[in-house]
């Protein structure tokens, strides 16, 4: 088939442009479309509706209000946003009767027999804002829901109160059980004042007073708790702070202690400090009446400023605390909030100033600084040019996006504790798959040899805890999925797992200089060799159904593609005298030859290898052009010519075919499930635009590529005077 021709009139990339053009180019479009961004910080209510640990939001009506009588009805509306017109899949389970209204349309009535099972819901999202209401009626089965994603782990959404009053907060507001309904459903216009009714739960804020430490914490004699805003200078006056306190009493500027009372008593502080932001700290501790604080700042052209930004807060104050006097907590290692103190009563983060207004970290970025398996190889991708194209500035992207995940690790495990369900890292706080850690945490290991990344080290012995240890085996150790993110996924074995863990357990090996893992990689590789290599074709069927006891036969490309990578990663690190190097060695070649003899005519792989009306697929492609390309370089291919001419053929057909002069990355296919039916991969599962699953692998090719005619002066010297049609002979 010729799905990719239609490329042609695209791309303006020929096979004479320089390589390093080419990769940066995709690189700098990668870049520029994802840039370097914090999480959101948002106000999470102190709320009875929250997040399960599958990221949907459970409505426990009944709990909320016990008294609640059979037809009374309780709304509760959020919002959501969408960057894009675009279908959604999401589940609702009935726990009574409900009725889903979408930006004011009823897209959803259930039925009695609908009020036990989940319910898979598609629904149109469009650009801009989408509003959700929720009508649950106590019925004689009960009352209550649970809604959210349908995909936990891809599509964590958050949804966000919709009212002006809360604009920015995480969370659903909702109403008191009523007879009647609603007097409007809420929809993309309107507002909370239209709707004819009060909401909850009720915003209570205290204000910034003698008392407010007391309402925020209750009397604590013998604790403290600290203050933070920011002074937003704007002149070379002297600043003039002035206020009382209720209690003993340190201010600090910029970490400089100013001021210090042990009693009650009047604040009066004059300091001098340079036109800009500084950080102003308060430490008070509840003495034997009370606690608390008031400052003014006393000038024209200062004024107090939000400390950092969260949205639905109000006021410029936030608190930490409280903890005993004793502890020694410095509020500057939690001022980048990507931390937790740990204190003798607990874990905490921090407050705003009103009743249950807790700050949270969500992660509202499309790509960066999300951790997942696709990502890993991208950012492996965007590395590897990097070293090699002498760009520090791309290194330091990869490293932040890492680092932005790692070092906010111990804050999502307690976010996931505390609310359910984190709002950030939501795939590494909750590891139960190879997916989930694997692909990321090899990448994770290669950034920090560049630099020691936070948290880095922790998580790379939770990864291989989770593999050795954790992770299902068969009985012959082999890793497969006994439970999948599907039920159908339950019992099978993927190809894709190879990817998964091999070049984790490489590159842990080198870190802890244990080589029980590289001996572990060796023997996984062999073992899904047999149950998964098909003698006829010398190529992988994708997938293994143990409890069948049957492949699935199909010869997905991507499938192949994380199997052959995954040979040439334990190659480059696994000693010749190894008791499996020889069988690794043929176990590479083998594969290699088969997938040699299905290159397609225009030197791309299909998608289904053996079938060549399938779409030429840009992912494995690049996959084969990477371990083709060290098979040439390390040695390891007996007769390299046709290989360096499959590697020449299908690097011309990606940038002649599939990346066009803004860098823009075509024909890679989707994420996948998986299936015994050949007319699935071939139909069902289309490619998509700059997928990342394709992105870092082009990468990662071109770079092989370019190192293999580097090791090779005659080849090198040839291609450059346009002359490949000799290169081979």
């Amino acid at each position: 088939m010729e799905q990719l021709q239609f490329f042609s009139k695209e791309v303006s990339m020929s096979h004479s442009h320089r390589i390093e053009d080419v990769l940066m180019t995709i690189a700098h479009r990668y870049i520029g479309t994802n840039p370097a961004r914090p999480p959101e910080y948002r106000i999470t209510r102190e709320n009875a509706i929250k997040k399960d640990s599958h990221h949907r939001y459970v409505f426990p009506i009944l709990a909320m209000f016990p008294e609640m009588k059979e037809g009374e009805k309780v709304y509760a509306w959020a919002k959501l946003w969408a960057e894009e017109d675009h279908s959604f899949a999401f589940l609702l389970t009935c726990l009574g009767p409900v009725r889903l209204y979408h930006n004011g349309v009823k897209r959803f009535g259930s039925t009695h027999e609908e009020e036990a099972g989940d319910i898979r819901l598609s629904l149109h999202l469009v650009k801009g804002w989408n509003h959700f209401v929720l009508e649950i009626e106590k019925g004689v089965q009960g009352s209550g829901a649970v809604f959210g994603t349908g995909n936990r782990k891809n599509f964590p959404y958050h949804f966000l109160a919709p009212s002006l009053d809360r604009d920015g907060e995480e969370g659903w507001i909702y109403t008191e059980p009523m007879l009647g309904n609603l007097e409007s459903i809420p929809s993309m216009s309107c507002r909370e004042y239209s709707t004819g009714c009060n909401w909850f739960p009720k915003i209570i804020r205290f204000p910034q007073n003698e008392s407010h430490l007391a309402a925020m914490y209750g009397m604590k004699k013998g604790y403290s708790a600290y203050a933070w805003t920011k002074i937003k200078c704007g002149s070379l006056d002297s600043l003039i702070l002035k206020g009382k306190t209720y209690g003993p009493i340190k201010v600090f500027v910029n970490g400089e202690e100013l001021f210090q009372q042990e009693d009650q008593g009047d604040i009066d502080v004059v300091l001098k400090v340079p036109v800009g932001l500084h950080d102003l700290v308060v430490k008070s501790d509840c003495g034997n009446n009370h606690w608390g604080f008031t400052l003014e700042l006393l000038s024209n052209h200062d004024e107090f400023g939000t400390p950092h930004e969260v949205k639905g807060a109000i006021g410029t104050w936030l608190y930490l605390g409280p903890f005993l006097k004793d502890e020694k907590i410095m509020i500057s290692d939690y001022m980048s909030m990507d931390s937790v103190p740990i204190n003798k009563e607990g874990e905490s983060f921090f407050w705003c100033s009103g009743k249950g207004e807790y700050v949270r970290a969500f992660l509202e970025n499309p790509l960066f600084g999300k951790w997942n398996y696709p990502l890993g190889v991208t950012l492996n991708g965007l590395m590897e040019a990097a070293k090699e194209l002498s760009r520090p500035d791309v290194i330091d992207y990869v490293l932040n996006h890492v680092e932005f995940a790692t070092s906010r690790y111990e804050y999502s495990k307690w976010d996931q504790k505390q609310y359910g369900a984190a709002g950030i890292n939501n795939q590494l706080s909750d590891i139960d798959s190879l997916d989930d850690c694997g692909s990321f945490g090899a990448l994770m290991l290669l950034a920090n040899k560049h630099r020691l990344l936070k948290g880095a080290g922790e998580i790379a012995d939770i990864i291989a805890e989770y593999i050795m240890n954790q992770q299902s085996r068969l009985d012959d150790g082999a890793l497969y999925r006994e439970v999948g993110v599907s039920r159908k996924m339950d019992n099978t074995m993927w190809c894709d797992d190879m990817y998964m863990s091999v070049p984790f357990l490489c590159r842990y090996a080198e870190y802890t200089k244990d080589s029980s893992y590289i001996n572990e990689a060796a023997s996984q590789l062999l073992l899904y060799k047999k149950y998964l290599y098909m003698n006829e074709s010398l190529l992988m069927s994708h997938v293994y159904h143990v409890k069948e006891k049957r492949p699935t036969l199909t010869t997905w490309g991507r499938g192949n593609g994380w199997v052959l990578f995954s040979l040439t990663e334990l190659l480059k690190v696994l000693p010749d005298n190894h008791e499996h190097y020889q069988a690794i060695l043929a176990y590479y070649r083998q594969l290699a030859e088969g997938v040699l003899k299905v290159q397609g005519t225009h030197g791309f792989w299909h998608q289904v290898l053996t079938d060549h009306e399938s779409y030429e697929e840009s992912s494995c492609t690049s996959m084969f052009i990477y371990a083709f390309a060290h098979g040439v370089r390390f040695g390891w291919l007996e007769d390299k010519a046709p290989y360096i001419q499959a590697i020449l053929s299908g690097w011309k057909g990606l940038t002649q075919r599939a990346i066009d002069k803004q860098g823009n990355v075509y024909g890679v296919c989707q994420g996948s499930s998986y299936s015994f039916s050949h007319f699935y991969y071939k139909h069902e599962l289309p490619w998509k635009l700059n997928d990342t699953h394709g992105i870092g692998i082009v990468l990662l090719a071109g770079i092989e590529t370019m190192r293999m005619l580097n090791s090779q002066v005659k080849l090198f010297e040839n291609v450059n005077t346009g002359k490949t049609s000799s290169i081979c002979k």
